[in-house]
């Protein structure tokens, strides 16, 4: 019995033990790293991905359905307004030339005939008829006088009269065709339209003889060369592509959650792959009005200061804008912003030796840097988000890094 009882005071002292020591872990304040909230200068920046433009870009189709004879340019070359690029099959379009400057020529000689030889032949004919005519009314005048003296039959004058008759008739066919010969008159408008027609005609034959001449429409660079001699050009496939030539641009789309930040005439810098060590200058030049509803970016065009030869439309850069700057705010590592794009972020303060929540307002945010506009002031420690501590709960810090490091 006794033994039991001291067994029995064994253990229970051993579990008291137990419940001190674990007593003392739990009340143990937690071991962490804490970040300094300091004064200094801020940048917001926003960086993305985006790709190098050419200002303007053309595809140079043809107007035509017809054989590629020959392209005259490659990649790479720099060509002129109104330089040949591609020469199509043009038989065809010759020979109706040909037809059509025959035509022209056929239909001004006849112009040419019609007052030079018509026209004067009527009238001529004209001036007959009269000059007959007035010697048949004389002669029908002269036979009915004699009729009547008994000197020649009624058949006479019956001739007489219908030799007079005749005249007249043969003087308005001549009187008309007169008119009609005269300058603005029918025959010679006629002639006039169809001179019109023919010259119409060749001049669209010409035009199509011209479709067969695929030229450049400005000074710019050849980008890409789709077809090469033998194939078939079509209207609305492209032949080439051009580029002008004029300053390169690079496009990006930022989130339109920057939106606020964006404005022309912001700096930035722009890295390219091709030599990512050599940052090239830039300003944004355009913030588009509307942003895109299936991916929620806005697109920016930035201006390049001075761009590289080697720099090459379709090249992706990675660009970043700075949007604003404050050269005296609170500032903290992003770390130590909890629920940072809610309506209510806050913070875990060390404060009397624990860790304490505290509601803050973010402004401008940097890289792996916020400002703290409210709820903080410098000195200040904070615990990251990668510590392990709970609001309210004891603290020791066993380490504090300053904002930015």
């Amino acid at each position: 019995m006794q033994r039991r009882a001291k067994q029995w005071i064994a253990g229970l002292g051993v579990a008291v033990a137990v419940l001190v020591a674990v007593g003392w872990w739990a009340g143990r304040p937690a071991s962490v790293r804490a970040v300094a909230v300091q004064r200094g200068p801020i940048v917001q920046t926003v960086v993305v991905s985006g790709q190098v433009q050419a200002p303007t870009q053309w595809d140079v189709g043809s107007e035509v359905t017809a054989t590629v004879r020959s392209v005259a340019v490659r990649e790479g070359q720099t060509v002129r307004a109104g330089q040949l690029l591609v020469q199509l099959d043009d038989e065809e379009a010759r020979a109706a030339v040909q037809q059509a400057e025959a035509a022209l020529q056929e239909a001004r000689l006849r112009r040419r005939e019609q007052f030079a030889v018509t026209a004067p032949v009527s009238e001529a004919t004209l001036q007959q008829a009269e000059a007959n005519l007035r010697t048949a009314e004389r002669e029908a005048e002269r036979v009915r006088a004699l009729v009547a003296q008994g000197f020649f039959s009624a058949q006479r004058a019956d001739e007489a009269e219908r030799a007079w008759a005749q005249a007249r008739s043969a003087w308005q066919a001549a009187r008309a065709q007169a008119q009609a010969n005269r300058a603005g008159e029918v025959a010679a408008a006629l002639l006039e339209s169809r001179l019109r027609q023919a010259e119409a005609a060749l001049a669209l034959a010409q035009a199509r003889l011209a479709r067969t001449r695929v030229v450049s429409p400005v000074d710019g660079v050849v980008l890409a060369r789709h077809v090469e001699p033998g194939s078939l050009a079509q209207p609305g496939r492209p032949l080439l592509t051009l580029a002008a030539q004029a300053p390169l641009r690079v496009e990006a789309a930022v989130d339109e959650r920057h939106v606020r930040l964006l404005a022309p005439g912001l700096p930035a810098r722009v890295a390219a792959d091709a030599d990512p060590t050599q940052p090239l200058d830039a300003v944004v030049d355009w913030v588009a009005p509307a942003a895109d509803a299936q991916r929620g970016t806005v697109l920016v065009r930035l201006k390049l200061g001075n761009p590289p030869a080697w720099l090459r439309p379709a090249m992706t850069v990675s660009v970043e804008i700075v949007g604003a700057r404050r050269d005296d705010a609170r500032v903290a590592p992003a770390e130590a912003v909890r629920d940072i794009d809610s309506p209510q972020p806050w913070v875990l303060k060390v404060q009397d030796g624990r860790a304490v929540r505290q509601p803050v307002q973010v402004g401008l945010r940097g890289i792996g840097q916020v400002e703290l506009t409210e709820g903080v002031e410098a000195g200040m420690l904070l615990i990251p988000q990668t510590e392990k501590a709970l609001p309210g709960e004891r603290v020791r810090v066993r380490q504090v890094v300053a904002a930015g490091r």
